[in-house]
C-alpha cells in the first residue's frame, strides 16, 4: 500500500463559498463581560440553584499531580435530593427524555442531585482564541467545513444548531494525548465482558504556535486534518491486536474521513470507510454507532440541526467517582445501569440542538436531541430516536475537570438501549493508568497505514 502521510491529505484544499457566521466586534465584546469567554451566561439563575461562573477550577486540589486519578474536590457535598420513578414528574421539565425513560423503566434507578458547581476551566490562550474566533469563524455553504478559526471553539455565540455541534467537535482537549480505557457491553442480568484499549491522538486544531492572539486563524495550515487518532485493542485475547486509524477532516466535502483497520488474523491493513455514521462502534456489541463515540463525532452532513433556547437540565457533572481508582468496574457496572451511588447530577444550563435526518439520507437514528453544557460545549446527554420516532437510546457523558491541563471532558460514556435493557459503556478509567494529556512523544509518523502495519506485526 502506498505510504500516505497527514500532510498529503487536503494540501490543496480551498475553502470556497463560505457561509457567514462570525459576529460583530460589538457582539463579541460581551465575551468576558456578561458572557464567559466560552459564550456561557456568566450570571447564575434567578432562584440561585445555578451559581455565577467565577472561572472554574484553576488550581488542582492539594496533593494532586499529573498521572493521578483526579481526586473528587467535592467529596464532602451531601445529596441535595434524589429523583426516582415515583417523583420523576415533579422534575420532568429539567430532565431529558432519556432520563425520564430510565426512571420509569427501571424501578431501582435513581438520580442523586448535588449542589451545582461550575468547575470547568481552560488555559487563558484558549479563551483568548475563542473570543477571536467569534469574529472570524465561518462555515462552508454546506455547513460541513470550517474556516477562520483555530484552538478555541469556533462559535462561542452560535447562531445555528450546526455551529453548536462544531463547538463540541472542536472543543479544547489539549494537543497530544495517550490513554488506556476499558469498556463493556452489559447484559440484562448485569454480566459483561470487559474490553480494553490503548488510544492516542493529535488534535491538530489545538496545536501550539497556530493560534496565539494576533495570528491569522487559518485552518488551511492544518492541511484539512483536525484529529489524527489511533486505537489498539489490548483485551480480550480474541480481539487483541486490532488497530483502528482515523484521520478526521475539517472539510468533509473536500475530503471525507480517512480510516483504516489492521486485522491481526490476516495481518492486513484495509481501508475502512465504514468507520463513520451509523456503522457499529468497535467493541460495542452493536449497542452504539461510530458517530456516538465522544457523544458525537464526524461529518455533520446527515442531519439538519436546530438550536433551541438555553434551558436548565440535571446532567452528569463533576462525576469524579465514575473514574476513581477506588471503585472497581464490578462496583460500577450494575444490572440495568451504572451504579447510581457513584453518579452525580447537577443543575446546569444547556444548549439543546435538535438533529433531524435529512431526506434521502440513511441512519438508524432518525432524530437526536443533543444537550451541550454551556461552560464547556461538551455534549453531556443525548436522546436517540429510531425511524418510527420512538425514543430508543439514552446516551450520557458526565463531565469532570482534568486539573493538569485544565479542561473539561467526559469521565466515561454510557449508552442505554431502552428496548433491550442492555447498555454499553466506554472510557472506563478506574482500573487503568490515568490518561496523559501531554504525551509529547506521540509522533505524526505513527498515523499512517504503513505505521499501523508495522505496529501490528510487532
Amino acid at each position: 500500500m502506498r505510504k500516505i502521510s497527514v500532510l498529503a491529505f487536503g494540501a490543496a484544499i480551498v475553502f470556497a463559498g463560505q457561509a457567514v457566521a462570525k459576529v460583530s466586534s460589538q457582539e463579541a465584546d460581551r465575551l468576558g463581560k456578561d458572557l464567559t469567554l466560552q459564550g456561557a451566561i456568566k450570571a447564575g439563575n434567578a432562584d440561585g440553584t445555578i451559581p455565577a461562573y467565577t472561572g472554574g477550577i484553576k488550581v488542582p486540589p492539594a496533593g494532586f499531580s499529573p498521572g493521578m486519578h483526579p481526586p473528587n474536590p467535592f467529596a464532602g457535598d451531601p445529596i441535595a435530593f434524589t429523583i426516582t420513578g415515583q417523583n420523576v414528574d415533579q422534575y420532568a421539565d429539567k430532565l431529558t427524555a432519556g432520563m425520564i425513560a430510565m426512571l420509569k423503566t427501571f424501578p431501582a434507578y435513581k438520580m442523586n442531585v448535588y449542589e451545582s458547581r461550575r468547575s470547568c476551566s481552560l488555559p487563558a490562550r484558549v479563551d483568548a482564541a475563542t473570543k477571536r474566533n467569534a469574529m472570524t469563524a465561518t462555515m462552508t455553504e454546506d455547513e460541513n467545513g470550517l474556516a477562520g478559526a483555530l484552538l478555541g471553539v469556533p462559535f462561542p455565540m452560535p447562531q445555528s444548531g450546526v455551529e453548536a455541534i462544531w463547538n463540541h467537535r472542536l472543543r479544547y482537549r489539549g494537543f497530544k494525548f495517550r490513554r488506556f480505557f476499558g469498556g463493556a457491553a452489559v447484559n440484562r442480568d448485569g454480566s459483561f465482558l470487559l474490553f480494553k484499549t490503548k488510544d492516542e491522538g493529535i488534535l491538530h486544531y489545538s496545536g501550539p504556535g497556530l493560534a496565539e492572539v494576533g495570528d491569522v486563524a487559518d485552518v488551511k495550515q492544518l492541511n484539512n486534518i483536525a484529529i489524527s487518532y489511533l486505537n489498539v485493542t489490548t483485551a480480550p485475547s480474541r480481539l487483541a491486536g486490532s488497530i483502528v486509524l482515523v484521520l478526521d477532516t475539517i472539510n468533509a466535502k473536500e475530503l471525507p474521513r480517512q480510516a483504516w483497520q489492521y486485522n491481526p488474523g490476516t495481518r492486513r491493513v484495509l481501508r475502512a470507510p465504514e468507520l463513520a455514521y451509523d456503522n457499529p462502534l468497535f467493541n460495542s456489541d452493536g449497542l452504539a454507532t461510530m458517530d456516538q463515540f465522544d457523544m458525537f463525532n464526524g461529518a455533520t452532513d446527515a442531519y439538519t440541526f436546530e438550536l433551541q433556547a438555553p434551558t436548565e437540565k440535571y446532567v452528569g457533572y463533576n462525576a469524579y467517582e465514575l473514574m476513581s481508582d477506588k471503585h472497581s468496574y464490578k462496583d460500577l457496572l450494575r444490572e440495568g445501569f451504572v451504579n447510581p451511588a457513584l453518579q452525580r447530577y447537577e443543575l446546569h444550563r444547556v444548549r439543546t440542538v435538535e438533529a433531524k435526518l435529512k431526506e434521502g439520507r440513511r441512519h438508524i437514528y432518525a432524530r437526536r436531541s443533543f444537550y451541550l453544557d454551556e461552560d464547556s460545549w461538551n455534549i453531556v446527554a443525548a436522546d436517540l430516536y429510531d425511524a418510527r420516532g420512538q425514543l430508543w437510546r439514552n446516551h450520557e457523558g458526565p463531565v469532570v475537570n482534568y486539573y493538569d491541563v485544565p479542561l473539561c471532558s467526559s469521565a466515561l460514556e454510557v449508552s442505554y438501549d431502552l428496548e433491550s435493557g442492555r447498555y454499553v459503556t466506554f472510557g472506563l478509567k478506574g482500573e487503568e493508568p490515568m490518561l496523559n494529556w501531554n504525551a509529547t512523544d506521540v509522533d505524526h509518523s505513527q498515523f499512517t497505514p504503513d505505521a499501523i502495519r508495522r505496529l501490528g506485526a510487532r
